[in-house]
């Protein structure tokens, strides 16, 4: 079988799945990608169609993160967070459908442009790669840093680099000493799931669980669906204005140039730069939130394609994030030394497997949100068991961390994972701040001690 029919079957693979995931409200991109990633790399797929995968996914469940964040008022990832005050206006006024039309169309928008774009703009960056995965040690500590400074727990995070960085090195020497050799799923797949087993273990602990306990059911108020247009397809063009289509073009545009900013910062930014400059509630609220959506879309495709391309190592919150494991799924993929997508593909494959990924996406979720958006969120509320959703991507983990390194891989997996989330929930240690420690805990240990 070729790669380009691989690559297609794996798109649609990944189209189906994570426009379902992206209905479950809260679901985390990382917790959700990275395991899954994983599977696809470790089967043995092409590293051409690892890649249309991964696109797909990313798009397909940023576009329907939009049903349960503007029709129930609950964030469909984290990403969709900062689209919550504008979502809320516009289910008040009854006109949630709307609000939801304006977000999915705006980032199938910014998906299209952001690929070109960034990619253009990695082939140019490219130039500097040598530099970079030469001193990669000394700069991800200083990516810990800066990352920490602005992250919630700034001076906590700054000040706890050292002692995490001793715990990952620590936990490194005995887990190699126990399986010959070193780990690296199991310790990004701690991190990446640190924060929902964080919620677990306070949910199973008598003096915390105060704080995830619940009384009383949420109800949510769907508003009834109106379609407003002819066929099954509908052009995004037409579902937002001209100006609205001019100011997700613009801040796709810009932020197809940033991997090293926050996907959450630059999705509220941009959307507060428009909605500064619109006026009348419903006008602001609808071009915000179209805008925000597109640059969800455009900040993860750069922050993806850019360190992908132009250094093979990781060196943007997605690529430390969600997309951990196109940098890192040995052995297959490896970013010390670099053998990963960075040198197994040019960038024209880039070009058109990523096309190949999102057009494939467009075409499924796309229109599944815009014709079946309300049928579907009643029928997750109905019959799907978030709790069963978690147990699953936990049993995922596990399976992935046995795969590594048996007993010893999953104990380190549910080590960091314990640690971190509690950092993460209690403290504000950001988990890009986790990944970046994690990096460089070697060049960190070793120049600290001469080891």
């Amino acid at each position: 079988m070729s790669q380009l029919v691989i690559a297609i079957i794996l798109a649609l693979i990944a189209a189906v799945l994570f426009t379902l995931i992206g209905l479950i409200s809260g679901s985390d991109e990382t917790a959700i990608l990275v395991p899954i990633t994983l599977i696809v790399v470790l089967l043995g797929a092409p590293p051409v169609a690892v890649f249309a995968f991964f696109m797909a996914a990313v798009l397909s469940k940023h576009l329907t993160h939009a049903i349960p964040t503007a029709l129930m008022g609950v964030p469909g990832d984290t990403t969709a967070a900062p689209m919550l005050e504008h979502a809320n206006f516009m289910r008040r006024i009854g006109m949630p459908h709307i609000a939801l039309r304006k977000m999915i169309s705006g980032g199938i928008i910014g998906a299209f442009i952001a690929l070109p774009l960034s990619l253009l703009f990695a082939v140019f960056l490219s130039q500097f790669g040598n530099f970079f995965q030469e001193n990669a040690g000394i700069i991800f500590t200083a990516a810990a840093v800066l990352i920490g400074y602005f992250s919630k727990g700034r001076w906590a995070s700054i000040l706890l680099i050292l002692p995490i960085a001793m715990m990952f090195q620590g936990l490194d020497m005995v887990s190699s000493t126990v399986v010959g050799e070193h780990l690296s799923i199991s310790f990004f797949l701690g991190i990446a799931i640190g924060p929902m087993l964080s919620d677990l273990l306070m949910a199973s602990s008598k003096s915390a669980r105060p704080e995830v306990k619940r009384d009383e059911m949420n109800v949510y108020r769907l508003a009834p669906e109106k379609k407003t247009w002819s066929g099954y397809f509908p052009n995004p063009f037409k579902v937002l204005t001209r100006k609205q289509s001019t100011a997700v073009a613009g801040t796709s545009f810009i932020s197809s140039f940033t991997f090293a900013l926050s996907p959450v910062g630059m999705t509220s930014l941009m959307g507060e730069l428009v909605g500064s400059r619109t006026k009348g509630q419903y006008k602001k609220a609808t071009s915000s939130l179209a805008t925000m959506n597109g640059v969800t879309e455009s900040t993860y495709i750069a922050e993806t394609i850019i360190p992908l391309v132009a250094f093979g190592i990781p060196l943007s919150p997605v690529a430390l994030g969600p997309a951990a494991a196109l940098f890192n799924a040995p052995p297959i993929f490896t970013s010390e030394p670099v053998n990963n997508l960075h040198n197994l593909m040019s960038p024209l494959e880039f070009l058109l497997y990523g096309l190949i990924g999102i057009v494939i996406a467009s075409f499924i979720a796309y229109p599944f949100s815009m014709n079946y958006a309300r049928k579907a969120s009643v029928f997750v509320k109905k019959h799907i068991n978030q709790e069963a959703i978690v147990a699953m991507f936990i049993g995922i983990v596990v399976l992935l961390s046995f795969y590594e390194g048996g007993l010893a891989g999953t104990l380190v997996t549910f080590t960091i994972a314990a640690i971190g989330g509690m950092l993460n929930r209690f403290l504000g240690v950001g988990i890009g701040v986790l990944f970046m420690i994690f990096y460089g805990s070697s060049w960190m240990i070793s120049t600290l001690f001469g080891l």
